[in-house]
């Protein structure tokens, strides 16, 4: 009997699969151990592969066990193991040091391998297991290499392959230097004209990693805006860039190694699944997709009320869980929340000739739940800019790079003083690292009374100033800290006109 190192994928973690081969008299192909109807397939397309390639699959009884069997196996990626096991059994190749190696990969009728889902969660499996390396599709090995004293045999077909181990020279793949590949271009807050309030906004948003609103006229520059958030935020860490591209390389997004925060901006025709994740095959959604990065949705309130409230937990957890009857799956889903809305159903803010009526308008935002907006830390009316205004020059505009640097400063502030940003904080550490002097407090709570604050919405205050008096290099929250933040509470404001 031959064994051959395999691999699953539960949520982004690869868990160990021992393809075992045994070959008998008889003339029979049996495969146990859970799989579903794609690896039962399988048997066809080695069988078609290994003929194409000068091999058979001999006229035997062969007996295929996917060990554990109460783990359910899925997918393509799993016929070049099986195929290896085959030649092993009959002796038709020989590779002694096979154990030593995690094989993964799916098979074309002529012999090509072809790119598999889940590759990083495999590598990284290999590594814990103490494997010498992987073998897996020449398409996939960008995001392979990126895990350091891990051989990459990566290969295109399976003649190439067998070749290789029939002249042991079993080289790897594995560059100096793994490729990274940055996000697409999001733009330079050089190119936005004006807006200085909601730029300094902005900034205190990435400082502290903050969930934000933006609410203005159609045309005032919302997008625009929020399209260049990730251009402030710091680059990826090694361990985030490893989470990140592990979600990717999960559903099959062959990016190579992402080390920039995406920025993804679903359409407000979304689904709730496809927004959460899930399906009968769970798999990750938007917010996971956003993990370390940008979940930005404009038109806010155009989206439906069932996926407007699936945000609330996951802003709380920064993980999402997906059951289902056979399993479970838990994603990360850390990510900084941007809404942009038009103050009203018709586009503009609210006028005594206006064409909607207060209850219109009053009904329009309160689309937006107060348990949903209890999570949103900083609202910002954004204005458009006056004509006189888009004539000044960009080069007098500051660059991306430069509000970065003073980020990243705020951030390592943080991270010194707590191990984590300020939008991060729970209770406990809302005490201990917010505490206000008697002034402060009891100013905040007279203001919280009279715009009817609740519980959360005050630690949102508390965490805004937090961030503020980290960006000015303070380590007390003064007045003007609290004052700038209760600047930020645009929503409330505006229903005060309407009522």
């Amino acid at each position: 009997m031959e064994k051959i190192i395999a691999c699953a994928v539960d949520g982004i973690q690869g868990i160990k699969v021992e393809v075992q081969v045994h070959v008998e008299r008889g003339a029979k192909f049996y495969m146990v151990g859970l799989p579903d109807n794609a690896v039962k397939e399988s048997h066809y397309r080695i069988s078609a592969a290994l003929k194409n390639n000068g091999l058979a699959l001999p006229v035997r009884h062969i007996i295929i066990n996917l060990a554990p069997a109460d783990i359910r196996k899925e997918g393509s990626a799993y016929d070049l193991p099986i195929a290896i096991g085959i030649l092993l059994a009959t002796s038709q190749l020989n590779f002694t040091s096979i154990d030593q190696y995690l094989v993964m990969g799916e098979l074309s009728l002529d012999g090509s391998i072809k790119a598999i889902k889940g590759v990083l969660p495999m590598a990284i499996k290999a590594k814990e297991m103490g494997l010498k390396g992987v073998i897996i599709p020449k398409e996939n090995q960008d995001e392979a290499q990126f895990i350091s004293d891990l051989d990459v045999i990566a290969v295109s077909h399976l003649s190439e392959l067998i070749s290789m181990i029939n002249g042991n020279q079993f080289q790897p793949s594995r560059s100096s230097t793994p490729i990274i590949e940055n996000k697409k271009n999001t733009g330079d807050f050089s190119d936005v004209v004006g807006q200085h309030f909601v730029k300094r906004a902005l900034e205190i948003v990435a400082s502290g990693e903050h969930n934000t609103l933006m609410i203005g006229p159609p045309g005032s520059g919302k997008s625009m805006l929020a399209q260049r958030i990730p251009s402030i935020l710091p680059s990826l860490t090694q361990k985030e860039v490893i989470e990140t591209t592990r979600i990717y390389s999960v559903i099959g997004k062959n990016n190579g190694v992402i080390s920039a925060p995406p920025f993804r901006s679903p359409h407000h025709t979304i689904s709730d699944v496809a927004l959460v994740g899930g399906g009968s095959h769970p798999m990750p959604g938007e917010m996971s997709l956003a993990h370390n990065g940008v979940l930005f949705l404009d038109e806010f309130p155009e989206f439906k009320r069932s996926v407007v409230e699936v945000l609330r937990q996951p802003l709380e957890n920064r993980e999402i869980t997906i059951s289902r009857a056979l399993k479970s799956c838990t994603y990360p889903a850390k990510f900084m929340l941007v809404l942009a809305m038009n103050p009203s159903p018709a586009g503009n803010y609210y006028e005594e000739n206006s064409m909607c009526s207060k209850q219109k308008v009053f009904k329009y935002l309160e689309k937006l739940s107060k348990p949903l907006l209890d999570r949103i830390d900083v609202q910002i009316e954004v204005d458009p800019v006056p004509i006189k205004d888009l004539t000044v020059p960009c080069e007098m505009n500051e660059t991306s790079e430069m509000i970065k640097k003073r980020v990243i400063q705020a951030r390592e502030v943080q991270y010194e003083r707590q191990g984590k940003t300020n939008a991060l904080l729970n209770s406990t550490e809302l005490k201990k690292f917010c505490e206000l002097n008697h002034k402060e407090k009891h100013f905040l709570i007279k203001v919280g009374k009279q715009i009817n604050l609740t519980a959360r919405g005050y630690g949102r205050i508390l965490k805004v100033s937090r961030t503020i008096a980290d960006m000015e290099g303070s380590n007390s929250i003064h007045m003007n800290h609290i004052l700038e933040s209760l600047q930020y509470r645009s929503l409330e404001r505006i229903k005060s006109f309407l009522v």
